[in-house]
């Protein structure tokens, strides 16, 4: 069902939240956090997404970011139909002690929205809020969903230092502020 919380604008920047149904922990095991990775990775390559912050949880995502082609819904879709199916592969495949009650959970989830396939993943909902403006106060709604996110990989201790971080910050989304380094101000807020 949907709610106001939609992309309007397939160009604009979007603080995004998508989540596991019924609030499952997927994310408490590294290989399905590693299928989130991959994936955005191919998007912003193959997709022009550009993503400014992300955090993933322990049962759904935060993601700042923007299409550069101007198709943040398609590269949406894409991205969870993509990861779904990795995701009931992988579990399928597994040990998981958690599999049987993942995979009827997700079949459950499918048949309440009368899908047509045989599992469902993610909501369907991405609680959209767009951010833009040049304001000053515009722009530390902007600085503070980041801070959030911050907040978020730093309390959890899962930033991936090895790899790709589970957290990226543009240098230039930082210029954009006035700012000569990324984290310059963090503390100041």
């Amino acid at each position: 069902m949907p709610t106001g919380y939609q992309i309007k604008d397939q160009s604009s920047a979007y603080y995004l939240t998508f989540q596991v149904v019924f609030w499952i922990d997927l994310f408490t095991y590294p290989k399905y956090r590693d299928v989130v990775i991959e994936s955005f990775k191919y998007c912003q390559q193959e997709k022009g997404l550009e993503i400014f912050a992300w955090v993933i949880m322990s049962n759904h995502i935060h993601l700042l970011a923007r299409s550069k082609e101007n198709n943040l819904s398609g590269t949406i879709r894409d991205f969870k139909k993509f990861t779904s199916k990795a995701f009931i592969e992988l579990i399928s495949t597994s040990g998981d002690s958690r599999k049987e009650w993942m995979l009827r959970l997700f079949q459950h989830a499918a048949k309440r929205q009368n899908k047509e396939g045989n599992f469902q993943v993610w909501t369907h909902e991405n609680h959209a809020i767009e951010v833009y403006g040049n304001s000053f106060k515009q722009k530390l709604t902007i600085f503070m969903k980041i801070r959030f996110v911050l907040a978020l990989s730093e309390n959890l201790k899962i930033i991936n230092t090895q790899a790709l971080a589970l957290m990226l910050i543009r240098k230039d989304y930082w210029i954009s502020f006035g700012w000569d380094q990324p984290g310059e101000r963090l503390n100041e807020l």
